[in-house]
């Protein structure tokens, strides 16, 4: 492994920009995008069965535990994050993204074998870590290899993603607490079962993928990145069956010798970009509260306000997962084609009137589980692509060189804020069995995403078909030049 301290110069960014969509692209995609995957399945399967765990046949929680369980988890993620977070910027993507990958399989495996709510909380708390760590590390390798002109389509869907892992753990859920194949007791432990046999699977393809070049560029490996590249660009060449377009006559310079430590990802989120952080910051807290607040504890809400069974949870949460999942897929292309700041501010102001709505109906007894279901449906159809949106904007404005420790940083704060705060509010609410109360808590949650999208609107950054060092200049960056012809 030869290292450089020595300014050079290179197009590596811009090649891996201007290859077209091929078979490897995907292999990037399904590798890396498990990571929403398995954190929407650990979320549904909780939300799932809380129902059970506050009964005789699970753990006996109450209401209030049962969202302290869930922040137990969104603190743990937000530790992953910082911490791993920070490890991804120095040691390389690959190295952590593998790491993370086998933590979570091995906690949230042991979190089937808890006793109490002590044991449980530990080790959904160990779990988060491992999920955590997955979304700095993920979200930096997937924007460093993934072509500008398709980074918004891929990362909104691979971020839509999120609910494929909710689809299966609701689908899992009915026949593993409905009590016909399984009893509730058991049925509740196996279901953390299947995020593990998932992620086994994910592990063997992940080994498979390269580090990123980009990163090696700043960590002054010019010559490993070119091998990989070149290797990306022969297969592509193969998998396609034609030759590939020019580079833009574009090099970059390096300059590894700078420092880019801690103080300098403060300094730059702070002094450097500091309407960039006030943006990220804002959309990430609005919709981990909408989402958390709605999400984790979901089962209860059904069962408490709309008298549904709790072995039939599962099935008013698939329509939820097939919307959210669409809304990615389908408005994936537009974030790309039409902008970020107008698609971003649509999204989350629609989606937070959608809320009002379902609150006036509410309150005026005109919702039901199969209608406030439909409604919902719509809604989080746009919101998950804004939400998804709020992902792919944090991942793709910072420099190079403080991405996965950026990601971390607005992942941890608004997840603090607008996630681990939302579940227990939720939980002691929905205990009163007061439907102004539950009204309350969507309320906030309504307003908070329109006050997201109007944030897009003053501050957003149109990233749309450009290079990352295009939009945020590496912080080992000597400049960009014209490459001789």
């Amino acid at each position: 492994m030869a290292v450089s301290t020595a300014k050079f110069s290179t197009d590596i960014p811009f090649r891996l920009d201007r290859l077209p969509w091929a078979k490897w692209h995907w292999m990037v995609v399904i590798g890396l995008g498990i990571t929403w995957i398995l954190d929407g399945l650990e979320v549904t399967i909780v939300g799932a069965i809380n129902p059970t765990l506050a009964s005789a046949q699970g753990l006996n929680f109450t209401a209030t535990q049962t969202g302290l369980a869930a922040t137990a988890y969104l603190v743990g993620a937000v530790i992953g994050a910082l911490g791993f977070g920070f490890l991804a910027d120095r040691f390389g993507r690959k190295r952590l993204f593998l790491i993370t990958l086998a933590w979570y399989l091995v906690c949230t495996t042991l979190t089937a074998f808890a006793w109490d709510f002590s044991s449980f909380a530990l080790f959904r708390a160990l779990a988060g870590m491992g999920i955590g760590g997955e979304y700095s590390a993920i979200n930096s390798a997937i924007d460093e290899l993934i072509p500008a002109q398709r980074r918004g389509t891929a990362d909104i869907a691979i971020n839509g993603s999120w609910w494929i892992g909710t689809l299966i753990g609701a689908l899992a859920s009915i026949p593993l607490l409905d009590g016909r194949f399984f009893p509730p007791s058991l049925g509740w432990r196996l279901a953390f079962g299947l995020g593990a046999v998932l992620a086994v699977m994910v592990l063997f393809l992940r080994k498979s993928l390269p580090e990123s070049p980009r990163w090696l560029l700043t960590h002054g490996r010019p010559d490993e990145a070119e091998t990989i590249v070149a290797r990306i660009e022969d297969e592509v060449r193969r998998e396609t069956g034609r030759e590939l377009p020019p580079v833009k006559h574009k090099t970059m310079t390096f300059d590894p010798s700078r420092k880019t430590g801690f103080l300098a990802t403060i300094e730059t989120l702070i002094k450097t970009y500091p309407k960039r952080t006030a943006l990220v910051l804002a959309l990430m807290i609005t919709q981990a509260f909408l989402y958390n607040a709605v999400f984790f504890n979901q089962g209860l809400q059904l069962t408490t306000f709309f008298g549904v069974a709790p072995g039939d949870v599962g099935l008013y949460i698939i329509p939820f997962a097939i919307g959210n999942f669409l809304g990615a897929l389908v408005l994936g292309h537009f974030f790309d084609a039409v902008g970020r700041k107008t698609m971003i501010a649509s999204c989350y102001i629609l989606s937070g009137l959608l809320m009002v709505l379902s609150i006036v109906l509410f309150l005026n007894h005109g919702l039901n589980a199969t209608t406030l279901t439909l409604l919902w449906s719509v809604m989080f159809f746009f919101a998950s692509a804004g939400a998804s949106a709020a992902y792919l904007t944090v991942s793709e404005i910072f420099p190079l060189e403080i991405r996965a420790a950026a990601i971390a940083f607005v992942y941890a704060i608004g997840t603090l804020i607008g996630g681990a705060v939302a579940p227990p509010i939720f939980g002691a609410l929905i205990g009163t069995r007061e439907p102004q109360m539950l009204a309350l808590a969507w309320g906030l949650g309504a307003g908070l995403m329109i006050a997201g999208g109007l944030v897009e609107i003053v501050l957003g950054v149109d990233a749309e078909g450009k290079s990352l060092e295009e939009i945020a200049a590496p912080l080992t960056a000597g400049g960009l030049a014209e490459a001789v012809a």
